[in-house]
Order: structure tokens, then C-alpha cells, then sequence
């Protein structure tokens, strides 16, 4: 499956911004799809993923901020991001992955990756 991140952008703390990841060559309802995100100097990390059974999860230091959700029709996963801060300044990756809910935070489990999309948020 190939994936395609977009929805990247400049904005200022407090707004919101969303993400999409839209694939092809596969369908996101076979799949647990996940966000990661990986700042300057930082090593990526997980940020919210939907299973494909319906199942959510996300970073703490995301929930209650950011929505993961999938648009069957679309093909596609979208992140919501609210209340932005620039903590959350970064390039944002979208991946697709087969492996069991419990590990699904863990990068390494992902096999399909899209480009990333970078976020920067202003103070």
C-alpha cells in the first residue's frame, strides 16, 4: 500500500490543523494506521493510531487534542489537531501497519510509510 501524507502547514499556537493520509494499492480497513511525528533533533514518536477494527489510541501528551479518524470512502485516515502548541512542531508520518493492537505505538512495527508533512506552530 502506498501512502500519501498532506495538510502540513504553518499556523499559530491555539489553532487547529488537519492531516490527511490518503492511500492507494490497499484499503486503510485492513490495516492499523497510525501518526507519528518527529521533531528537530528528536527521534520519532507515536502520536495516535485507529485500528482496523475501530479501535483508537494516542500519545498522552495528544489526547484530548487531536482526533484520529478514517474516512472508509476516501480511502484515507485524518488527524485532527487542536489546541496546537509549538510542542508540536514537527514532520508528521503516517504508516500502516498489520501487527497486534498492543504494539502499535512502537515505530518499528510499521511496514508502509508515507512521506512526512511538516507541521510548524508559531508562538
Amino acid at each position: 500500500v502506498q501512502l500519501q501524507a498532506s495538510g502540513g502547514g504553518l499556523v499559530q499556537a491555539g489553532d487547529s490543523l488537519t492531516l490527511s493520509c490518503a492511500a492507494s494499492g490497499g484499503s486503510v480497513r485492513r490495516y492499523t494506521m497510525g501518526w507519528f511525528r518527529q521533531a528537530t533533533g528528536k527521534e520519532r514518536e507515536f502520536v495516535a493510531a485507529f485500528g482496523w477494527s475501530g479501535n483508537t489510541k494516542y500519545a498522552e501528551a495528544v489526547k484530548g487534542r487531536f482526533t484520529i479518524s478514517r474516512d472508509n470512502a476516501k480511502n484515507m485516515v485524518n488527524l485532527r489537531m487542536n489546541s496546537l502548541s509549538p510542542d508540536d512542531t514537527a514532520v508528521y508520518y503516517c504508516g500502516a501497519t498489520t501487527v497486534v493492537w498492543g504494539r502499535v505505538s512502537e515505530e518499528n512495527m510499521y511496514t508502509y510509510w508515507g512521506q512526512g508533512t511538516l507541521v510548524t506552530v508559531s508562538s
